[in-house]
């Protein structure tokens, strides 16, 4: 069918995707992960069916939540697993908190007696990572799905070359006795849960300009994940002080009467007047 590592699942939906056709035991999707049961002698598991390739590929997922103990006196367990034709023979990653271990198998016939064991912790292997490259096989963790330690390696076994289109994935809980309870994984082939991209647009013209004045500011700070957001109160304009100065003109006209409509009217004089010529 493909490469593994085009097998893409962020369990978000709340439906198993067509490629996990093959799982069984109660496994359900829900709040966004795969949850799988943890049930006393029950298997229950996501699987596809055996039409993969890792050779030359790799797959990873996320492990939010482990089968806890609850009561098992022998193993809780929850597995990642690439599986092929050969029953028991199979490359995991299997988590046993009854024991408190990761193990890093490569199983013939269900077992591996060098498998690489270390102490698990949550933290630590958040992540789990299986890959084939240049035949070299690796087994990996990461804290964060980005920055990866590799915990295992070893010549590729000829069945992960030969099978191709022929390997299934696959993620598994069990345990053999206790409450029952349940493991959770997430994101396949996918940081999608952490990451957000956004894509905008701008028209620009080659030779266009743009002028602005000076404008004073003062860069805060703000911590903002990709999908977060900042808001801002409308900006307040205060002026500080201003010095300003205007020159005025008044102009004033004094009301004196205008003398030149007068009318002077010459008669016969009158007595009490005292006349020069050319009246005497």
């Amino acid at each position: 069918m493909a490469l593994l590592s085009t097998l893409i699942d962020t369990f978000n939906d709340g439906i198993i995707a067509p490629e996990w056709g093959n799982s069984y035991g109660g496994a359900l999707e829900t709040g966004g992960r795969a949850r799988l049961p943890c049930v006393a002698g029950q298997y229950s598991g996501y699987q596809t069916a055996k039409d993969w390739t890792l050779a030359g590929s790799s797959a990873y997922v996320q492990l939010p939540l482990a089968a806890a103990v609850s009561g098992a006196t022998v193993e809780a367990q929850t597995v990642f697993n690439i599986i092929q034709a050969t029953a028991g023979t199979t490359i995991a990653i299997n988590i046993n908190t009854v024991a408190n271990t990761i193990r890093f198998e490569n199983n013939v016939g269900y077992t591996d007696g060098s498998a690489v064991s270390l102490t698990y912790s949550a933290a630590t292997h958040a992540w789990l990572r299986i890959r084939e490259s240049g035949g070299t096989l690796f087994w990996d963790t990461s804290t964060d799905g980005s920055s990866w330690t590799n915990r295992r390696s070893i010549t590729t076994p000829a069945w992960v070359t030969s099978s191709v289109n022929a390997v299934a994935a696959e993620m598994y809980s069990y345990r053999n006795n206790g409450s029952s309870n349940y493991a959770e994984f997430d994101n396949f082939n996918t940081a999608a849960s952490s990451v957000a991209v956004y894509l905008m647009s701008a028209s620009l013209t080659a030779d266009s300009t743009q002028t602005a004045a000076l404008t004073p500011s003062k860069v805060l700070g703000a911590a903002l994940d990709a999908s977060g957001s900042l808001d801002a109160s409308a900006t307040q304009a205060a002026v500080l002080g201003a010095s300003l100065t205007a020159q005025s003109r008044l102009s004033a006209q004094t009301d004196a009467a205008v003398r030149d409509d007068l009318t002077t009217h010459i008669g016969e004089p009158h007595s009490g007047w005292t006349v020069t010529g050319p009246w005497i």
